[in-house]
């Protein structure tokens, strides 16, 4: 049975940070393309410049992806199968529960233009 508990995995809040900038590269065929599973292979992670990077159609602030960078940030997000076959830093499979993970926090961390 589903449950409808917020952050039901209790992934900390730099899991949260990182799985929500997973999600959003997902999303971006730049960054991503789906594999036969149902998931999607994540790769070509963005760089940083200055205090900002490109995350899909959006931008975020280099300090809420400081997890892109942290080998336990991944291993965690694996043991809890919201990614897969994790090569860090190089790439990873973003589940379908990873997909599907609602962190609560993409209109926090993930800046839009307005137009």
């Amino acid at each position: 049975m589903p449950s409808n508990k917020k952050n039901p995995l209790n992934l900390n809040a730099l899991q949260l940070k990182t799985l929500t900038l997973f999600q959003e590269l997902a999303r971006s065929p730049h960054h991503a393309s789906p594999v036969a599973d149902g998931g999607v292979s994540v790769t070509r992670l963005p760089q940083p410049h200055g205090d900002h990077f490109h995350v899909g159609a959006a931008v975020a602030f280099t300090r809420d992806a400081t997890g892109l960078a942290n080998p336990g940030v991944w291993q965690a997000l694996a043991r809890k199968n919201l990614i897969a076959e994790a090569e860090f830093p190089y790439g990873l499979v973003l589940t379908q529960e990873g997909q599907a993970y609602d962190t609560g926090l993409a209109d926090t961390i993930l800046h839009r233009p307005d137009h």
